[in-house]
């Protein structure tokens, strides 16, 4: 890993900087410099020293930075003394830029800054614009000076001009110096806060830094004009703010943050390369705390950090360069007095005790880290290691050695003379140590006389007492080993240094911190309006935790239109329903349903890249659906189950009140999982019985004892603890060839242009060919070749065709006034999947149903009604949700058979006979007392 520096000052304005390889605090070689505030990017860092001028420091490297500086010589042709610099009152300068519109004579040119110094005298360029060397002085010719110029002297060159070229050399690196004045006969700009960030929105090699800034006035202002070979800008524009800021943040991407005076917030959008002061100001409340607001906001790519006046630390969640503002605080614990976001959203920060502290565990899909671990770093050249100044934010306090003395007399405030340093004291606390007595922090600060410091001041004999940090240059990430980033004396394998901990706060009051967890990916979206297309998109799933350990998270899709960057997001609380669905062009597809999109019919479809990748963004989403809703282990003997029209199995877990009349749950927001298999139609009842047919009629029963949060087709597959078993289904799919006679050709695919398509759907509303008509899915695969279906019901000729006098009533027969004709192509699919479903042989069913039971039913057996596909009523006994022969009940021919219940706990069976005559009969027992047969079968008329 290569050196990077972590810059910080204390509350005397000295500067210090910790390189990530050698782990020593250095403190700069400027013993006269003092800074207020520092803010550190990509090989350079800004300051803001004591006398309200800005400083640089741009790390030391191999390759110098060198401007060039360049200016034209003129001259004009005349008969006496051919080319001379007396030029005409209309023409150019003799000395100017390359338009001629600026005079720049070799004298007017100066080094901006003391940092700068000459590399060489003026020369000639020798080269022209085109790159070939010129040999006449370097001197170029043209008709006039608007006209383009060539090294070619001809007879009509009245004007010629040549570059002088001198170069100047960045001598200041490795060391504070002051940037030049926008006017060097005024005052300099009073700043209170800079913050340098946007070295990351262009991906070009010469990268360069956006520089913001406060006035003492609440003004917000710009540096423009900062370049590689430019490293100090050009000049300072003003932005208009609505008020008074008094703080700002600058990320390393476009997001900006600042701090109102009120402790409200604003953050700056439209921020890009061609407009890098950005377009508007957004007001953003403060986290939601009890008095006061924000004072301190710290922003990187796509986390924002905020101490508020009692000093709690928050962060923000869902923020990126598509939503620059967020959708939320999330308190994390510890306070700090404030807090800085790194490279790769690393956080630093300034504890209350005015020790540095660094926060364990962020990563990309954890920014919010785990805890907070005191910043332990070497002094210089000794070994002598700077300790965290309270063991409130170590994460191993029984270790922390204190000296006793010192502990119960701690040094006393020294008297100011003229020079006040007014330093905020910690809040009064008490930190009992075991045998060791208590220690109290100063109440009070010294202050001393300019330049007559003493080397350690008030509570420095620990080390410095830390004001401010800045890490926007430390490249460390959450896999780098840093020795100075422990506790001393704690190694890496203790168990207190693994099981970190949110910071804690010493009050009567239990401090627990919240966690956000992010998965980010790329899809593509279905837009579904015109232009109907799939739009490339971004992903991002948030999850939180509060302090109560609930979870809820947000679904987020970053998109852009017409270069302008847009989001949507979708509570996860929201989703009522995550199903796979067949797409055009995307065979890896899936729907997120919530309440207000199934009520218009309008989901939020999206697509994977792999199916694998589709698999495990249903499986992340089903399962924060479930976490948001406290949806664990099995389904319940309560559970509804239901199917959808292609065949999924969906289960919702009610609430307890789900039928209670005050707090009755519509259905469109009944949240459903999909549970592996596939059915055409399935029954259960309150014992936990959960019988289906699948499409080919065959009989399924569920397994049961399996994890809700799983799905063997997509959702949490690794999750699902079912008995699982292999499961196959077939499907047959239809489609129809449509034709009209005519007089020239007869029946012929030539239809009128108010017919429905050559081949379509039964409806003919939808174009159906061979070629396009797939599978339902690409689980399915296909098991036969289009074949002409000759058992169509209605009859068919012995070429299938069925014949109307138009697209209406078809039959088997040709006669004179058919004009139209149709037949039916049939083709059969199959299925195999790893479901919890067990198969009921050997009897193909076409309907079936479960004896439902009461909830105060003492049952432990029930029966299961079904038709055969001939219509034989079948029944079988003794069935439990752990069990799985059929009998046989006197009667053929029915269509459909169901079982209700009377309120005083009667039984019923009802039938459908097949000339559509309804049956029905009671059974011997009442509905207490176990399975039974039925009486005998009685006719109602309906």
């Amino acid at each position: 890993m290569s050196s990077s520096l972590l810059w910080a000052v204390d509350v005397y304005g000295k500067v210090y900087s910790l390189s990530t390889t050698r782990g020593r605090w250095e403190r700069d070689e400027d013993t006269l410099l003092e800074l207020k505030r520092v803010t550190a990017g990509q090989r350079c860092s800004w300051g803001i020293g004591c006398d309200h001028h800005v400083y640089l420091n741009i790390d030391p490297g191999e390759v110098p930075i060198r401007y060039r500086e360049e200016t034209y010589e003129n001259q004009r042709w005349n008969p006496v003394d051919g080319f001379t610099d007396v030029l005409l009152p209309t023409d150019r300068w003799a000395w100017s830029d390359l338009t001629g519109g600026t005079a720049q004579p070799l004298h007017s040119f100066l080094l901006p800054s003391n940092s700068w110094e000459w590399e060489g005298d003026w020369y000639v360029d020798q080269v022209c614009a085109g790159g070939d060397p010129i040999e006449t002085g370097g001197w170029e010719y043209a008709v006039d000076f608007p006209a383009n110029f060539s090294r070619e002297k001809k007879w009509n060159s009245c004007v010629c001009r040549r570059r002088w070229i001198r170069d100047r050399i960045y001598k200041a690196r490795g060391s504070w110096t002051k940037i030049p004045l926008d006017h060097p006969k005024q005052p300099p700009l009073p700043l209170s806060d800079v913050s340098c960030g946007g070295w990351e929105m262009s991906d070009q090699p010469g990268r360069y830094h956006f520089l913001w800034g406060v006035s003492q006035q609440g003004q917000v202002w710009f540096r423009s004009g900062i370049l590689p070979q430019v490293p100090e800008g050009q000049c300072w524009e003003q932005v208009e703010a609505p008020r008074e800021v008094a703080q700002i943040s600058a990320g390393p991407g476009d997001l900006l943050w600042a701090v109102l005076w009120d402790g409200q917030l604003l953050v700056r959008t439209g921020i890009c390369l061609d407009s890098p002061t950005g377009s508007s100001w957004v007001v953003v409340d403060s986290p939601p705390v009890k008095e006061g607001g924000t004072i301190h906001v710290a922003v990187g790519v796509s986390v924002v950090w905020a101490v508020t006046k009692d000093y709690k630390v928050w962060f923000r969640r869902g923020v990126n360069s598509h939503n620059p503002c967020g959708s939320g605080w999330i308190s994390i614990g510890g306070e700090m007095m404030m807090v800085d976001v790194g490279l790769n959203d690393q956080v630093w920060g300034v504890g209350e005790d005015r020790g540095l502290y660094f926060r364990k565990g962020v990563t990309p899909s954890e920014p919010s880290g785990r805890g907070w671990i005191p910043v332990s770093a070497q002094w210089g050249h000794s070994k002598e290691m700077v300790q965290p100044r309270s063991v409130a934010y170590g994460v191993h306090t029984e270790n922390a050695h204190f000296p006793v003395g010192r502990a119960a007399s701690p040094p006393q405030p020294r008297c100011a003379m003229w020079t006040w340093t007014q330093l905020r004291a910690p809040r009064e606390r008490r930190l009992l140590l075991a045998g060791q007595g208590t220690w109290d922090p100063p109440t009070s600060v010294a202050t001393y006389p300019l330049g007559l410091e003493p080397s350690l001041g008030l509570g420095e004999e620990d080390g410095p007492v830390w004001a401010w940090i800045s890490g926007g240059g430390c490249d460390v990430d959450h896999t780098a080993q840093m020795t100075w980033l422990r506790p001393a004396g704690t190694e890496e394998h203790s168990p207190a240094y693994q099981n970190i901990r949110p910071l804690p706060k010493l009050s009567n009051e239990h401090c627990t911190g919240q966690s956000v967890w992010v998965r980010k990916g790329s899809m593509r979206w279905w837009r579904d309006w015109k232009p109907y297309r799939w739009v490339d998109v971004g992903v991002a799933l948030e999850q939180s935790t509060n302090v109560n350990g609930k979870r809820d998270a947000i679904f987020f899709i970053y998109f852009t239109q017409y270069d302008e960057k847009k989001y949507l997001h979708v509570f996860i609380s929201d989703v009522t329903v995550l199903v796979p669905v067949l797409k055009e062009n995307s065979h890896h597809a899936f729907a997120v349903y919530t309440s207000d999109s199934t009520k218009q019919r309008w989901p939020l479809i999206l697509s994977a890249q792999t199916e694998k990748d589709m698999a495990d963004w249903l499986s992340l989403l089903a399962g924060c659906c479930c976490e948001a809703r406290g949806i664990r282990g099995t389904p319940s003997r309560q559970a509804l189950w239901s199917v959808t029209s292609k065949g999924d199995v969906m289960v919702h877990e009610p609430s307890p009140c789900l039928e209670a009349p005050a707090h009755t749950l519509p259905c469109d927001m009944m949240f459903w999982l999909q549970v592996p298999g596939h059915l055409r139609c399935v029954e259960s009842n309150s014992l936990g019985v959960v019988w289906g047919i699948g499409y080919d009629g065959t009989a399924w029963v569920y397994s049961g004892s399996g994890s809700l949060l799983g799905n063997c087709s997509g959702i949490l597959e690794s999750s699902y603890r079912c008995i699982l078993h292999t499961q196959t289904d077939g499907r047959t799919v239809y489609i129809y060839e449509n034709q009209r006679w005519n007089p020239v050709t007869g029946y012929t695919d030539k239809l009128l242009p108010t017919d429905r398509f050559p081949w379509s759907d039964d409806n003919g509303f939808t174009e159906c060919t061979k070629s396009t008509t797939h599978p339902p899915s690409p689980q399915w695969s296909w098991v036969t070749e289009w074949a002409v279906d000759l058992a169509f019901s209605g009859g068919t000729d012995k070429e299938g065709w069925q014949y109307a006098a138009d697209f209406l009533t078809f039959h088997g027969n040709k006669s004179l006034k058919d004009f139209v004709r149709r037949r039916r192509w049939v083709r059969k699919c199959k299925i195999t999947l790893t479901a919890p479903w067990q198969e009921v042989p050997p009897i193909p069913l076409s309907d079936i149903t479960v004896l439902p039971c009461l909830a105060q039913s003492s049952m432990e057996q029930v029966s299961v009604w079904g038709l055969s596909d001939k219509g034989d009523v079948l029944c079988r006994l003794g069935v439990t949700p752990k069990t799985l022969s059929i009998s046989e009940v006197g009667c053929q021919a029915w269509l459909a058979i169901c079982i209700s219940i009377h309120p005083k706990g009667v039984r019923w069976c009802w039938a459908l006979y097949r000339p559509f005559k309804f049956f029905h009969t009671n059974f011997y027992k009442p509905f207490l007392y176990g399975p039974c047969l039925p009486q005998s079968w009685k006719h109602r008329i309906v």
